[in-house]
C-alpha cells in the first residue's frame, strides 16, 4: 500500500471538515474478521456483466479509482473480490477525509489486501494528481455534495479508459422527502453554533418532530436512527446536499459527454411490476426506457437514492451481456440456487419487497431445474442438456423453449440484482 496527499486550500472545505470529524458511514476494521459488506455498483460480477458485455479478462491489467471513497465499503469489497480470483489489479482510494482514509486502510490491512494505493485529495484534483486512467471508476454519495456536480463528473469521465465504465450513486428527491425540510428547520435555528452545538439541536428538532412531519412519516431514509452522530450530521447537518431526479441524472450523464448503462436493479425502473391496467399498460410499454424509468421514480416514491453504470459518450459497444450464448455461464449473487429449486417445487413465484412495495414474479415451468443447475461453471448448454437428461423423451425441451424459459427466469433475477453472465471472450 501506499500513500500520496495532495496538499490544497480544500482542507478549508466544510464538506472535508466534516469527514474528518465525523467520518462516514462509521465503520470498525475489527469487524472485517466476521463480515465482507456488499452492495451495488463495484460488485465484481455487475461490472463485468454491465460494462465488459460478461468478458472481462481479469488476468489482464486492471484500474479502478475509488473517487471519494468515504471510510471505504466499496474499495473493501472490489478488492477482496479482485484477490479472490488473483486477479492482476491496482485499486486507487482517493479522499478528501484523512480520517475516512484511515479507517479505510485499517480495514484493507485487516483482511491483508495489499493492492491499494491511498491517495488523499479531491476528485476534483484529478488533472493533476498523475493517477491516470482507469478502467473503472465508483463515485458513490460524491458528487451530489460537490459544488459544481457537473465539472466533477466531467473530470471522473476524462479519467475512464475509452473501454471503461463507471458506476454511481446519486441522491433521490422523492424518498427522501422529509430530509430538506428537516435540514431547513435545523439551519434556522443553529446559525453560527459550534458542531456540537449543532448536533445537539438537530438530535432536539428530531425528539420534537410531530407525527405530521414528512421525515417523522418517511420509512426509507433511517440514518439519523441508525448511525450515530455521523449519520444525523450527514444527513441534516451537511454543507452541500441536493438530490437527482431520473431525467436531472440523463441530463447530467449526457452533459459530462457520458452514456447511461442502466439503473440498479434494473427491474425496480419498470413500472409494468407495479401497475397491471388494461388502458394504462400499452401507453407505459410505448415510453422510451428512460420515460419509463422515469415513471417507475414518481409512482413509486420509494427511492432514496440512484444507483446506475455509464460508459464514455463514445464508447458505442454494447457493454451488457446477453443471454443469447450457449456458451454463457450463468451466476447467482447472494441466492442459493438448490433452495430456490426446492422452494419452487409447489410454487413457482419469487417473491421480494422492495422498499415497502410487495411484488411477486411467475416464473416458467423450467425454472426450479434451472436454479437447481446453476452453479457458477456450468454453461447454458450444459444446463440444458442436463435438463434433457432428467426428462423423459416426450417432454424433452429444445433449445429453443429452454432458451425462452431461461430468458424469463433471468429478466428477473438479473433484473433484481441476482444474477449475472460470464461470457466466452
Amino acid at each position: 500500500m501506499n500513500d500520496g496527499q495532495n496538499d490544497d486550500n480544500s482542507m478549508t472545505d466544510p464538506v472535508r471538515a466534516q469527514y474528518e470529524n465525523y467520518p462516514y458511514p462509521p465503520r470498525d476494521p475489527a469487524d472485517e474478521a466476521s463480515r465482507l459488506i456488499v452492495g451495488s455498483p463495484s460488485h465484481i460480477l455487475e461490472i463485468d456483466h454491465f460494462l465488459y458485455s460478461g468478458r472481462r479478462d481479469f488476468s489482464q491489467p486492471f484500474r479502478a479509482l475509488f473517487a471519494g471513497g468515504g471510510t471505504g465499503d466499496a474499495t473493501i469489497m472490489l478488492a477482496q473480490q479482485l484477490s479472490d480470483i488473483d486477479a492482476n489489479a491496482e485499486i486507487v482510494y482517493l479522499d478528501i477525509s484523512e480520517a475516512s482514509r484511515d479507517i479505510a486502510r485499517a480495514r484493507a490491512e485487516a483482511r491483508g489486501l495489499t493492492g491499494i494505493r491511498f491517495v488523499t485529495g479531491s476528485l476534483n484534483d484529478l488533472p493533476t494528481l498523475g493517477l491516470g486512467e482507469f478502467d473503472y471508476i465508483d463515485c458513490c454519495g460524491v458528487l451530489h455534495h460537490l459544488e459544481d456536480p457537473l465539472a466533477g463528473m466531467k473530470t471522473l469521465g476524462h479519467a475512464l479508459l475509452p473501454h471503461g465504465g463507471m458506476g454511481v450513486m446519486l441522491y433521490a428527491p422523492l424518498g427522501r422527502t422529509g430530509v430538506y425540510h428537516v435540514q431547513a428547520l435545523v439551519r434556522m435555528v443553529s446559525e453560527n453554533a459550534t458542531d456540537d452545538v449543532k448536533l445537539d439541536i438537530a438530535r432536539r428538532t428530531l425528539n420534537s418532530l410531530p407525527p405530521t412531519n414528512w421525515l417523522k412519516r418517511n420509512p426509507f431514509v433511517g440514518d439519523h436512527t441508525s448511525l450515530g452522530d455521523p449519520g444525523i450530521y450527514d444527513l441534516l447537518l451537511h454543507a452541500r446536499d441536493r438530490a437527482y431526479s431520473i431525467m436531472e441524472i440523463a441530463e447530467l450523464v449526457a452533459k459530462a459527454e457520458l452514456r447511461l448503462v442502466t439503473f440498479l436493479e434494473p427491474l425496480r425502473y419498470e413500472p409494468g411490476i407495479y401497475i397491471q391496467d388494461d388502458e394504462l399498460g400499452p401507453r407505459i410499454r410505448a415510453m422510451s426506457a428512460l420515460q419509463r424509468c422515469a415513471f417507475a421514480e414518481l409512482l413509486c416514491g420509494n427511492m432514496k437514492s440512484h444507483r446506475f453504470y455509464v460508459v464514455r459518450g463514445d464508447n458505442e459497444q454494447p457493454t451488457v451481456a446477453l443471454a443469447a450464448s450457449p456458451d454463457a455461464v450463468p451466476i447467482l449473487r447472494e441466492l442459493d440456487g438448490a433452495a430456490m429449486a426446492r422452494e419452487m417445487t409447489t410454487n413457482r413465484t419469487m417473491s421480494v419487497e422492495l422498499d415497502g412495495i410487495k411484488a411477486g414474479f411467475n416464473l416458467p415451468q423450467m425454472a426450479p431445474a434451472i436454479f437447481m443447475l446453476i452453479d457458477g461453471k456450468r454453461t447454458l448448454k450444459e444446463i440444458h442438456e442436463k435438463i434433457i437428461e432428467a426428462a423423459p423423451d416426450y417432454t424433452a425441451p429444445d433449445w429453443e423453449a429452454f432458451q425462452q424459459q431461461f430468458q424469463q427466469v433471468f429478466n428477473t433475477v438479473n433484473g433484481l440484482g441476482r444474477m449475472y453472465l460470464r461470457c466466452p471472450t
